[in-house]
């Protein structure tokens, strides 16, 4: 499996500004994101590298390491492509408007 890191391809550091907690209960806080977020990613299959809008990827959260990885179509091949999500890739892809499921629920 390829581990090419997933980094935002975005030179100018935007990073949404963390919003102030408005207390416990009060549901779903919507996180502004700027239009203009890319990642760059690369395909295991075919080797290209290029960069993806957030709505191109899909993040999956399971209950452990490897049930929780991210994937996206490779727009040269057009193969699937599924890769590993750290914490690290987790904070990069949810705090740049990547959709998420969760795998698991607490019990």
């Amino acid at each position: 499996m390829n581990r090419t890191p997933l980094f935002p391809a975005a030179a100018s550091g935007i990073r949404p500004a963390p919003l102030p907690c408005t207390g416990p209960g009060t549901g779903p806080v919507t996180v502004p994101v700027p239009a203009a977020v890319r990642f760059r990613a690369a395909c295991s299959d075919c080797r290209g590298r290029f960069e993806l809008a957030a709505a191109a990827l899909r993040l999956a959260i399971g209950a452990t390491s490897r049930t929780t990885f991210y994937t996206f179509t490779c727009p040269e091949c057009g193969a699937s492509v599924r890769k590993p999500a750290g914490e690290r890739i987790i904070e990069l892809l949810t705090g740049g408007g990547v959709r998420t499921l969760r795998l698991h629920t607490a019990l």
